[in-house]
């Protein structure tokens, strides 16, 4: 990878780690479903009026959206609103990255150098080690909800990958109207339609907050944090730009203390080092010559 694409994928996971934080303000004001539904109903409304189909098979289209948009976030939602801790939660939904690494080399064919599975097996080591030390702050139940959210992500990764968008921005976009319908059923089905009134909250002076978390999730982290996303598994191996996923739990338990008084310890400060060391490690060296890039298209990189 270069190192302006290098950049952007750290500023994904810095998104990304707030998201968690943003979460945990939402639910404070809504119900996980129906929040869920709501961050993607903002941009799907303005994606189908504005916004051109992207040109890609229908199939990838709907799986993108049903993964990462509905599977991962379903799982994840429920999983906090039922007791997982913001920082865990940003740090156990990271196994994202071994799964997409994974599903890639099963489906799609991609070898991984010596040289990335050391960095991706460091910075796993890293995550598993903060999990066992924060063991004791979660309930099993919301653990393997957050691990099913994971691999929901995972899924959407390697759909998002087969698409192949000659315009990221525009998948990003539309991926977003694949998940409002079932998650807006599930809501009716579990939380009751009357949950929804909940909405009217965020217009008076002690609902800002929620309102605040809702354009977060809607714009930063899904329509700039997933766009950027979506852009750079078009040009790069799944393999290489998933690794940096492993960085957002670093920005979410640092949030999760400043914010919320979740005080890391000493054995979370250093896995958290080897998880960034293991991601550069993990990252291909930047090949001689960069991704062209012309208006409308990408060329692939060779793979390092």
């Amino acid at each position: 990878m270069t190192a302006r694409h290098r950049l952007l994928a750290v500023l994904v996971a810095a998104l990304w780690g707030g998201n968690f934080l943003a979460i945990h303000v939402g639910l404070e004001h809504f119900p996980p479903l129906f929040l869920a539904g709501l961050r993607m109903l903002v941009i799907a409304i303005p994606a189908l009026l504005f916004v051109p189909r992207p040109q890609v098979p229908v199939r990838w289209l709907v799986g993108y959206g049903l993964g990462f948009g509905t599977i991962q976030f379903v799982f994840l939602f429920v999983a906090m609103d039922v007791g997982m801790p913001t920082g865990l939660a940003s740090l156990v939904l990271q196994a994202s990255a071994p799964f997409t690494v994974l599903l890639g080399a099963m489906f799609l064919g991609e070898r991984l150098s010596p040289r990335q599975g050391i960095g991706i097996g460091l910075a796993v080591l890293g995550m598993v080690a903060i999990a066992v030390s924060r063991a004791q702050a979660a309930a099993v139940l919301p653990v393997l909800l957050t691990l099913c959210g994971a691999l929901g992500w995972a899924f959407g990764n390697l759909c998002n990958r087969l698409a192949a968008p000659p315009k990221p921005m525009h998948l990003t976009l539309w991926m977003c109207v694949i998940p409002p319908i079932p998650l807006f059923a599930a809501s009716a089905l579990t939380e009751g339609v009357g949950s929804w009134t909940s909405v009217t909250g965020v217009f008076t002076l002690d609902g800002l907050p929620g309102l605040g978390a809702l354009v977060y999730l809607s714009v930063l982290a899904t329509v700039v944090g997933s766009g950027i996303w979506t852009w750079l598994m078009r040009i790069y191996p799944a393999g290489v730009v998933a690794p940096y996923s492993l960085l957002v739990p670093v920005v979410g338990i640092a949030l999760a203390a400043l914010v919320l008084g979740e005080r890391p310890s000493v054995v979370e400060l250093v896995s958290a080092a080897v998880i960034v060391g293991g991601v550069l490690l993990g990252t291909p060296r930047p090949a001689r010559t960069a991704p062209t890039e012309v208006v409308g298209t990408e060329r692939e990189p060779a793979a390092a």
